[in-house]
């Protein structure tokens, strides 16, 4: 059956796949309905054959890219779709994004040969559950299918410590970020957003300081691009989270 499979393999391998349920699984009135996309019939025909071994799995339809995916999907409601990433006419991420629109209640387990970093993010964030390479064995799709059919998410050992590590850049670069010190401000600067704050307008701020009202016009203007904003309120929000200006 292996042979079907191309890359998958029968026999146990360490990259095999995360987060396995037992290969029962819980008891189940209706077998789980699975669509399986992939562009070569070889590899839909391999998949369909595995699967029927299984009396809880039920493979009720296949499509050969994204955009007939999207289709049948709509038509045949599936508990789970096996996606793979490239296809032609509509990519298996795109349609991802789509059948999570049309059939909230699928998930969708990519299925690839694909091991680049970018496509296991675009693929989490179109809503996929599971991320896996064809290069799992043939008894573990059944296994993912049925993890994730009872809520969880399957993603390769490979590419799960890719996810980490860009985990950890992620918040490394949001700590580096807080050590950067708010933008600094001028006293006169800091003068004119502590009246803007207490809800006065340019005219009067300038009566105020004894400022024109191009001055004072040009002050604001300043203070917000210093602080990357939009409007003289989220200056003064922000001012006041960073410290930056105090009112009593």
């Amino acid at each position: 059956m292996a042979d079907t499979f191309g890359p998958m393999r029968d026999e146990d391998a360490d990259d095999g796949v995360i987060n396995r349920s037992p290969d029962a699984g819980p008891s189940r009135s209706e077998p789980i309905r699975v669509l399986v996309v992939d562009d070569h019939a070889l590899f839909r025909r391999g998949l369909e054959i595995v699967l029927a071994a299984e009396e809880d799995i039920q493979v009720i339809g296949e499509a050969g890219d994204g955009a007939e995916a999207v289709e049948k999907a709509a038509d045949l409601l599936p508990d789970i779709v096996l996606m793979d990433v490239r296809m032609p006419k509509r990519g298996g991420i795109e349609a991802c994004t789509s059948i999570k629109e049309v059939v909230p209640s699928a998930k969708i387990i990519m299925l690839t040969i694909s091991d680049e970093e970018a496509d296991l993010y675009d693929a989490i964030k179109a809503g996929a559950t599971g991320y896996l390479l064809k290069e799992i064995s043939t008894d573990e799709v059944a296994t993912a299918i049925r993890a994730v059919a009872d809520g969880q998410s399957q993603i390769s050992p490979s590419m799960a410590s890719k996810l980490l590590t860009e985990f950890k850049s992620m918040i490394q670069r949001t700590d580096e970020r807080r050590l950067v010190p708010a933008p600094r401000l001028t006293d006169r600067e800091l003068e004119v957003l502590k009246l803007v704050a207490t809800g006065m307008n340019n005219r009067d701020i300038a009566k105020e300081l004894f400022i024109s009202e191009n001055t004072v016009k040009n002050h604001v203007r300043n203070i917000l691009e210093k602080l990357q904003l939009h409007s003289r309120m989220e200056a003064v929000v922000y001012a006041m989270r960073e410290k930056i200006l105090e009112i009593r």
